[in-house]
């Protein structure tokens, strides 16, 4: 039975959509915006990466213990735990355009902070600052895109926001590799306020999100920006019309924090925080941060294990562009399907061959590699593509800003709680063991997609509100899409 979420209608805006102009620039500047939004994503890859390589000449400089190691690497992370929270607020009550600048603007005083700190514990504030941003962004950025993006364009736009990362983990892997002699780590650190200053200047000139405005400015300033970024008046005309039904009448009892735990919202709860859960868990951050010192482990070289950390930086950048242009047509659902399983099998194998420990040079140390990168290609291409999506799509708009900093928010624990224990797990069980627990994470993550994560491509974000409305969102087993697969061909078409 449809739950009742919409009060009566009160008397509506009157809207002359007969005099509403296109703008000729207007696939231009949707993708500007998306790309532009996205440089967020570029800064938190190149932050995770930097910091590989940063870390070694830090300790240097500051005489540092492993325990203030890990509190160095480990203090953005708190501080982005904290910043999706504050970012949901602000996305709610500002906008979400503003709120991006504003956290565009945090992580340039945050990463120029890093660069000028005299001592570590100026260092550790400042990279929580950076944090703060980091967390903001991931929070902020996915719904942006997806709140401008048309439906059928809405999984690539977004999954831009992953490639960003890929770029940005490969770009500070580059440098790591190349420079940390020459530069040193401030201006390693440092160098990320320029692409953030970028962002904050140029977010002023972008659309604001209809959806957002349309509830907190009303009709006319929607249909002003939607004008801007869409390119037919009967793309806008239907839009509108869309947005207009989703925004009207909501009951209060439906909005914010306690809507979010209406028992009609919680099937998109479980699929997304469950989702978000298994992004981070499932081991990537851990191959990211932890390759050179598991390679280092199993017998390889220092140089070797930078050049294999560089490979999975490659694997995981190639990967998530292939995932941003394929993502609409081979749908959320069915990649993380495909793509579960080859992870969970290569972590196998990985563990199998750290298990028989072959000697450097062999081809069994060469499969070693091979298994890494077969990793990196199945999780980055699959779940990865999928993790900061869903989370942007799944919710209703009056409760959006609030589930969004939850998602945000379940990302960053899952990646703190990695981070703080692959290396005692390792040290503990040993690299075989922790492989294959790993190996069982992305074997659970498939299950968990299976029975609660529905097919949202091809599916507008009214589409997903009404299916949670009507109690048809979880996935039956005559039923796994939001709308049927000739409707998105239709849409298809249209666009």
């Amino acid at each position: 039975m449809p739950n009742d979420t919409k009060t009566s209608r009160p008397a509506r805006e009157k809207i002359d959509l007969s005099q509403v102009e296109v703008s000729p620039n207007a696939k231009l500047i949707l993708m500007l915006a998306a790309m532009v939004a996205a440089i967020c994503g570029g800064l938190y890859g190149y932050d995770t990466g930097i910091i590989s390589g940063t870390l070694p000449l830090i300790g240097d400089d500051f005489h540092l213990n492993s325990t203030m190691k890990e509190s160095v690497a480990s203090a953005i992370l708190l501080g982005a735990v904290f910043g999706a929270f504050v970012a949901g607020s602000l996305s709610e009550k500002f906008g979400r355009r503003t709120t991006t600048c504003l956290v565009s603007g945090v992580f340039v005083l945050g990463a120029t902070a890093c660069a000028f700190s005299p001592d570590v514990w100026s260092l550790i504030a400042a990279r929580f600052v950076l944090g703060l941003a980091v967390g903001g962004s991931t929070q902020v950025v996915p719904m942006y895109i997806s709140e401008l993006a048309p439906q059928e364009r809405r999984g690539s736009l977004v999954t831009m926001f992953n490639v960003a990362i890929g770029l940005g983990i490969l770009i500070a892997n580059i440098i790591g590799l190349t420079q940390r002699t020459n530069w040193g780590w401030r201006p390693m650190v440092g160098i990320a306020a320029i692409p953030a200053f970028l962002v904050f200047v140029s977010m002023f000139f972008m659309p604001k999100s209809p959806r957002w405005s349309a509830e907190n400015e009303g009709m006319k300033n929607a249909i002003l920006h939607l004008s801007r970024i869409r390119t037919t008046k009967r793309a806008v005309r239907k839009e509108v019309e869309a947005i207009r039904e989703n925004a009207e009448g909501i009951k209060q009892e439906n909005r914010g924090w306690h809507g979010l735990f209406q028992p009609w919202v919680r099937p998109a709860l479980v699929a997304a925080l469950g989702v978000a859960f298994f992004t981070q868990c499932g081991g990537l951050e851990m191959m990211i941060y932890y390759a050179p010192t598991f390679l280092n482990d199993a017998g390889f070289g220092a140089s070797s294990a930078l050049w294999a950390s560089l490979g999975v930086a490659i694997v995981y950048c190639i990967m998530t562009i292939l995932g941003c242009l394929f993502v609409d047509r081979i749908g959320r659902r069915r990649l993380m399907l495909i793509m579960g399983p080859g992870a969970a099998l290569s972590l196998v194998g990985l563990g199998i061959m750290f298990m028989l420990h072959p000697a450097a040079g062999s081809a069994g140390s060469y499969l070693i590699v091979a298994f890494l990168l077969l990793f990196m290609m199945f999780n980055s291409g699959g779940i990865q593509v999928c993790g900061w999506l869903l989370g942007a799509e799944m919710f209703p708009l009056s409760m959006r800003g609030q589930a969004t900093s939850l998602h945000a928010a379940t990302l960053w624990g899952a990646d703190l709680l990695v981070t703080s224990t692959a290396l005692t797990m390792a040290e503990g069980i040993g690299l075989t063991w922790t492989m294959w627990f790993y190996a069982l994470v992305n074997l659970a993550s498939v299950i968990f997609v299976f029975f609660f994560v529905p097919e949202t491509s091809g599916a507008s974000l009214e589409d997903i509100e009404d299916a949670l409305v009507e109690n048809r969102f979880r996935p039956t087993r005559d039923n796994k899409r939001i709308v049927p697969e000739e409707d998105e061909e239709d849409a298809r078409s249209a666009a």
